[in-house]
């Protein structure tokens, strides 16, 4: 009769060290994600004042006492905003490595790039004072 040997040690199992491989990727992906934001908030004047902006929402919306549906609106607001710069500033960079000389549709990519972040900041704008004014109503 085969009987286990229970004083052997086993490795561990391949699937599982598979699994830790691919958990450690994407860990080191979200490295990769914040290297991102610090570039944009290093490089993009534009995006510091959108933190700002959400520095200033974030206690004005505690001192008014908002509600929970409304936190979440003004954070897909404010994300939003930070979103479409992150984009904007893959956008500028991705242009500026692909074509560093002067071109017209380069020029035409940047502005609409930038028009997109300019639509979501007025648009977040509009819906922060929608809010505030309903809590002060």
């Amino acid at each position: 009769m085969n009987t286990p040997d229970l004083g052997k040690t086993t490795s561990p199992a391949p699937a599982l060290t598979a699994l830790q491989a691919i958990w450690r990727k994407r860990i080191g992906s979200f490295g990769h994600a914040f290297s991102g934001i610090g570039y944009m908030v290093a490089t993009q004047p534009h995006a510091r004042f959108h933190l700002l902006a959400v520095a200033v929402v974030a206690p004005v919306g505690w001192s008014l006492s908002i509600t929970v549906a409304d936190w979440m609106i003004l954070a897909l607001a404010c994300g939003f905003v930070l979103a479409m710069e992150a984009v904007n500033t893959a956008m500028e960079h991705l242009c500026d490595v692909v074509c560093p000389a002067w071109s017209e549709s380069v020029r035409r990519t940047k502005d609409v790039a930038a028009g997109a972040v300019l639509l979501a900041a007025v648009t977040a704008a509009i819906v922060g004072l929608l809010v505030v004014a309903k809590n002060l109503a």
